[in-house]
């Protein structure tokens, strides 16, 4: 693919908004290596597919031979970026961003070429900066100018508590860019009002301000804004079974979203395949088979995105267990959380918790909702939990 196409593809597939394109475009189309910053607060331990938008489009930046700057928001993570929250976010404790940030960068490195990747950490400067230098930063913007943004809006409207804590947060972000001065930086939608104090820090400390790109927003399997606590989402490491069931399970109206923004399919495909489906040439139901696949094979290759998809059909189409369920040795008596723990599905308590009320946890023919009811077992029944997981009780 020429470098023209390329450009033009990365600047229009799944992208919201790009400040200042003119400036961008005409910087890509020159010889210039530029600095390509992204920012990941690790408030969680997975990264889903829809925080990876922006690393896929990070890629494209990477593949024309810019540089990447990843910044590992250790630092910002004990803040607490406010973007989009309607109620105050609480603190971390460096023990947890510690636990979560332990496996980001093998996930990151499902997409990007961490080789040719710069990556910080912002607790080495942030932690630097003393009360003078960040009045400094704060004195950049007005009370009024937070104000504006939607959620602070509406929680001030509704008498909803905003720490000064949570005012400060797109200063920190915005001195980031200051740190490895970056040339272009990409976020989520969302994100909008944090970039732009980057452009206006940058610009404070007399540097040249970061072009932006904004990339939309993917919805949770339920429709809803995506969100590990709501449990409506689809993690990059999720096994190939479980990626390709939950997008099985998302709702009609988005399967186009996330044609675009989650697989490689070009935007000519995409629209093809929307006029099929407006002449009903396509199905939903195809359309959905099309988007697992491409979801899996893009995080685990063509192999596991066929055998996903045939254990689909075996299991969901035809009505089948599959071949062989796994064993599964436990106590005759143990109760459905510590049964879903056991099976090493859920990686943590409140996982496995919110699995098994959400409808995850079948013994026979038996859903279980009750995480604390005890499970009397015998040997050889088959256990489901999740959307693809079998196991026999030994």
């Amino acid at each position: 693919m020429e470098k023209k196409v390329k450009i033009k593809n990365l600047c229009s597939k799944g992208v919201e908004e790009i400040i200042d394109e003119k400036h961008l475009v005409t910087a890509l189309n020159s010889n210039k290596k530029l600095r390509i910053k992204y920012g990941i607060d690790p408030t969680g331990e997975q990264i889903h597919i829809g925080r990876a938008i922006s690393l896929w489009k990070l890629k494209e930046f990477q593949d024309l031979g810019h540089k990447i700057v990843l910044i590992i928001g250790d630092f910002t993570a004990l803040i607490g970026d406010p973007s989009d929250k309607l109620h105050k976010r609480p603190f971390l404790t460096k023990e947890q961003i510690e636990k979560n940030m332990k496996n980001y960068l093998p996930q990151i490195g499902k997409i990007l070429d961490l080789k040719k990747v710069e990556v910080c950490y912002n607790s080495h400067w942030l932690k630097k900066l003393n009360f003078y230098e960040i009045s400094r930063l704060a004195e950049i913007f007005s009370v009024s100018q937070i104000l504006e943004r939607r959620n602070f809006r509406i929680r001030f409207q509704n008498k909803e508590e905003i720490s000064l804590r949570e005012l400060l947060y797109p200063l920190m972000q915005g001195y980031d860019s200051v740190a490895v001065k970056s040339d272009v930086e990409i976020g989520g939608s969302d994100q909008l009002f944090n970039l732009l104090a980057g452009r206006k820090i940058q610009e404070f400390f007399k540097q040249k301000p970061q072009d932006i790109m904004t990339v939309k927003m993917l919805l949770g399997t339920n429709g809803e804004k995506m969100s590990t606590s709501v449990g409506n989402v689809i993690n990059i490491t999720d096994s190939p079974d479980d990626q390709y069931g939950k997008v099985m399970s998302i709702k009609d109206d988005i399967v186009f979203d996330y044609l675009e923004l989650a697989t490689d399919i070009s935007m000519e495909e995409l629209e093809q395949l929307k006029s099929d489906f407006q002449s009903k040439k396509i199905k939903i139901y195809d359309l959905k088979k099309l988007l697992a696949y491409k979801v899996v094979e893009r995080y685990y290759g063509k192999k596991l995105a066929l055998e996903a998809q045939n254990n689909f059909v075996k299991i969901f189409s035809q009505k089948n267990l599959p071949i062989k369920a796994k064993p599964l040795v436990i106590a005759k008596n143990i109760s459905a959380l510590e049964l879903v723990i056991k099976s090493k599905i859920a990686k943590s308590n409140s996982e496995a918790r919110r699995l098994i009320i959400q409808g995850g946890l079948k013994v026979g023919d038996q859903p279980k909702t009750d995480p604390n009811e005890i499970l009397n077992l015998e040997k050889g029944t088959i256990v489901k939990i999740g959307k693809f997981h079998f196991f026999e009780i030994q």
